[in-house]
C-alpha cells in the first residue's frame, strides 16, 4: 500500500491536542521515505493553514554533525513558520500554552525578493535577496522527546517541531556585509548566561532555497529563514525573560509567564 501522508499529519495534530509526549509515528503509518517525511509536513501544513496562516518563513533542523550521527542523516532537515507564529520583539508567551518548550538563539534572514524554486542557489544568488538581518528565538515544542529514540521522518513529519519565532527588528543588510563570525549572548534575567558565534547564514539560506526548490517551493519576499543557533539548545523557564542580542544586528527579547 502507498503512504498515506494525510492519516500522519491527522495523528501528529490528534497528539498535539492530547498533549502526548513526542512519539516516532506508528509502522502503519510511518514514512519510510524523506521524501514521504516531507509530504506528510506539507499535509500537516495544509491542515494547520486555516488556523496557523500559511508559512511565512522556513527553518532548519539537526545542523550538528552530532545529532546527524545519532539520527542516521548526512545533512539538516527544514521546516515551515506558520505566519501568525512569528512574533515581534519583545514578546511575551504563556508557559501553559506548550507541552514543552525549547528555545534556540539564531539569525533571521528576510526576502526582499522571491527565490524561486531550483536548486541552483548559491551563497552569493541569495544575498542580493536578504533586506534584513535580525536575532530571533525559535520556539521548539519537541513534547519531552527522548532524542536518541527519535526517528529523524517523524520529525520532519512533525515540521521539525518548529512551534514559532520572536523576531527583533534587526538591520538592513548592505551589500556585501559578511553575517559570519558574529558573537551572539544570552542573558536570561539580565544575567549572562551563553554566548557562541555564528557561522554563515547566507550558506544555510541557499541550502535551504535549494531543499525546498528541489521539492518544487520558492520562497517569497517578506518570508524569513532561521539559519541555526548560535548557543546550545535550553529549556524554557516560566517567570524569566530572555535577551539574545548578536553584535550589530541588535537583540531579541521573549518573557516567558
Amino acid at each position: 500500500m502507498g503512504f498515506d501522508a494525510g492519516a500522519a499529519a491527522r495523528h501528529l495534530i490528534d497528539e498535539h491536542a492530547r498533549g502526548a509526549r513526542f512519539a516516532n509515528l506508528p509502522d502503519t503509518i510511518t514514512p519510510r521515505t524523506l521524501e514521504e517525511a516531507y509530504a506528510a509536513q506539507a499535509a500537516l501544513e495544509d491542515l494547520l493553514a486555516p488556523s496557523l496562516g500559511r508559512p511565512g518563513g522556513a527553518k532548519i533542523a539537526v545542523t550538528t554533525k552530532v545529532m546527524q550521527a545519532l539520527m542516521g542523516i548526512d545533512q539538516p532537515c527544514c521546516g515551515m513558520i506558520f505566519s501568525r507564529r512569528i512574533l515581534t520583539s519583545p514578546a511575551k508567551l504563556a508557559f501553559a500554552d506548550f507541552i514543552s518548550l525549547k528555545l534556540e538563539c539564531e539569525i533571521a534572514l528576510r526576502l526582499a525578493r522571491d527565490l524561486e524554486a531550483g536548486t541552483g542557489h548559491t551563497r552569493d544568488s541569495v544575498a542580493i535577496a536578504v533586506d534584513h538581518a535580525m536575532p530571533a528565538f525559535e520556539l521548539v515544542e519537541d513534547r519531552n522527546a527522548e532524542y536518541r529514540k527519535v526517528d529523524v521522518k517523524s520529525l520532519v513529519a512533525d515540521n521539525c517541531w518548529n512551534a514559532g519565532v520572536v523576531t527583533g527588528a534587526g538591520i538592513a543588510l548592505a551589500a556585501g556585509r559578511s553575517l559570519t563570525g558574529l558573537q551572539g549572548t544570552l542573558d536570561i534575567d539580565g544575567e549572562r548566561h551563553a554566548s557562541g558565534l555564528s557561522e554563515d547564514p547566507l550558506e544555510v539560506l541557499a541550502w535551504t532555497a535549494n531543499l525546498l526548490g528541489a521539492r518544487g517551493r520558492g520562497l517569497k519576499a517578506g518570508q524569513i529563514v532561521m539559519t541555526g543557533s548560535l548557543i546550545a539548545t535550553f529549556a524554557a523557564v516560566p517567570g524569566k525573560t530572555f535577551r539574545f542580542a548578536v553584535e550589530g544586528l541588535g537583540e531579541a527579547v521573549l518573557e516567558v509567564e
